[in-house]
């Protein structure tokens, strides 16, 4: 009797399922977080920090950014190095809060309110990009910002969609273009600096009143938008090579480059360029551009445009950062069984997330068509209740529950930072305007209609100890 014809590639076991690799090591964990954080942060949103309190007093904002962000990155470097999972906050939420009760509604809650807030930051990447660009594009209209932000959307997906190794080498290269353009920066700034510019403070502009901590907070919350991304690593745990090391050194270290950098960046523009020229933002078109404006004012036309391509490169270098990242959290949450399963597939042949990454990708590109002011503060406010607020209630359960759980980093004067953290969190969310706020309520207040009726759909909790006690 003959044997079974087989094919060249087979070999008796069955095929390897596609799976997620660990080849994120420390230094293109490092470049992803610091390429999302530089971004186009620093050069579309030097106006609106300055026009929140009027002059250059608003680097106190920025400051009180910086203090929040360093402690909520121990957060996330003890939670992150103790859980690597694709997911980030999702993973931890869950396990905090208990995946059977309470860590359902949470877990479910921050993918309900990241649906919104991740393609809101991603947008807010493709506005800096359009901004910049029209520096470039004389009489850039409302339809070619559209059109502009879809294509330069469809082309980062289009990126994206392929294995993470060849995405690693991707993220590295534009790590660099965005050191050589955050460099250029500091240097044009160091050499022609002017402190009486820089430090033309207006009269009472250190008027401890009611006004000035609203506008504090006001700066601060644009300060800590440019912040956004100090984690990113987490998102794509699954993906890190020695995680319990290199994801806590990613983020510190990416928090401390990045401090130095927009120290640099911040004091470089506004010693150049008068503030009084680009306050308050929305009545100076040029304040759209303000680094190119700043090169122009110190090199001429020529080279403005020149470095004007640098910051769009830095720009489509921090939405990549983010939509690879954000493409995880719906991926980890319907693998988990807590959303749709369509998301939690894997490309058959490239090993990552393409149903995700696709969503995800087509939402950031319609949220690219609103206001620049109006994106940074809806993506901070509802992010501040569930994910920030919410992971450092539960870092504290989980140091109370599991004691002996491994961690490879732990929070160092326990708990003081994580305290820090949660009181910056609150002045911040405290000082938004009201109707930003009962944005934010809003939609955490569906997003608990919504875990009911799908518990109800489920048969899950709360619903279920119900069933069980009748």
């Amino acid at each position: 009797m003959s044997a079974p014809i087989r094919s060249p590639n087979d070999t008796g076991t069955p095929p390897e399922q596609p799976h997620l690799v660990r080849r994120f090591s420390l230094l293109p964990a490092t470049a992803l977080n610091m390429t999302n954080m530089l971004g186009a942060g620093p050069f579309i949103t030097i106006p609106l920090l300055m026009t929140a309190m009027g002059g250059p007093q608003a680097m106190l904002g920025w400051i009180v950014a910086l203090v929040i962000v360093i402690c909520d990155g121990m957060v996330w470097s003890e939670l992150g190095a103790a859980m690597p999972g694709s997911g980030g906050s999702f993973v931890y939420l869950r396990e905090a809060f208990g995946r059977e009760r309470w860590g359902r509604l949470m877990a479910f809650l921050f993918v309900w309110q990241f649906v919104l807030s991740g393609p809101l930051e991603i947008a807010s990447g493709y506005i800096g990009f359009a901004q910049y660009a029209s520096f470039i594009w004389k009489g850039l209209t409302r339809p070619g910002v559209i059109a502009l932000v879809t294509v330069v959307g469809l082309i980062n997906i289009a990126l994206l969609y392929r294995r993470i190794n060849s995405i690693a080498k991707i993220t590295v290269s534009l790590w660099v273009g965005t050191l050589i353009t955050v460099l250029a920066v500091i240097f044009a700034g160091a050499t022609n600096f002017d402190p009486h510019i820089a430090f033309d403070f207006p009269p009472g502009a250190f008027n401890f009143s009611l006004g000035f901590f609203l506008g504090l907070g006001a700066a601060s919350r644009i300060g800590i938008y440019d912040y956004l991304g100090y984690y990113d690593v987490c998102y794509i745990g699954d993906e890190v090579r020695d995680p319990g090391r290199v994801i806590p050194r990613s983020i510190l270290i990416s928090t401390a480059a990045v401090a130095l950098i927009y120290i640099g960046i911040n004091f470089s523009i506004i010693g150049v360029v008068p503030w009084r020229e680009f306050v308050p933002a929305n009545a100076h078109p040029e304040s759209n551009f303000i680094v190119s404006i700043f090169m122009e004012k110190l090199y001429g036309t020529g080279v403005a445009t020149i470095f004007t391509l640098l910051v769009l490169w830095t720009a489509f270098g921090s939405v990549f950062a983010l939509l690879l990242g954000y493409s995880r959290i719906p991926f980890a949450a319907a693998q988990s069984g807590y959303f749709f399963r369509a998301f939690g597939r894997l490309h058959p042949t490239k090993d990552f997330p393409y149903v995700s990454l696709l969503v995800l990708g087509a939402i950031s590109i319609v949220a690219g068509f609103f206001s620049l002011g109006t994106v940074i503060d809806a993506l901070i406010v509802t992010r501040i209740l569930v994910q920030f607020m919410g992971q450092i209630f539960g870092l504290i359960l989980l140091r109370r529950r599991a004691p002996d759980m491994p961690r490879p980093y732990r929070m160092w004067l326990y708990p003081i930072p994580a305290l820090v953290a949660l009181f910056g969190w609150i002045f911040v969310f405290a000082t938004t305007q009201i109707a930003v706020i009962l944005f934010g309520v809003g939609v955490l207040a569906l997003g608990c209609v919504a875990f009911l009726l799908w518990s109800w759909n489920t048969k899950g909790w709360p619903f279920v100890i119900a069933e069980a006690k009748s």
